[in-house]
């Protein structure tokens, strides 16, 4: 999966929206459906990595900064 984690999110995003569609086209083999499938799992994986690295900087950017978090 190193492949996969280098990704940007946009990119698995919209390979997966492809697998996606392929698959419920229909007209494939049960191997080439599950090869498809797996893709989709690991694609959606890395979506959902990038969604909660995004929403953890956004919490730590919101959260209160502590008077000792401060500069001065």
């Amino acid at each position: 999966m190193a492949q996969d984690e280098t990704l940007s999110y946009e990119k698995a995003r919209d390979e997966l929206a492809e697998v996606v569609k392929r698959l419920e086209t229909g007209g494939l083999t049960l191997e080439e459906s599950l090869v498809l499938w797996e893709r989709g799992e690991k694609l959606a994986s890395v979506c959902e990595e990038w969604l909660e690295g995004a929403r953890a900087r956004l919490a730590a950017a919101m959260a209160p900064q502590s008077d000792e978090d401060a500069p001065f």
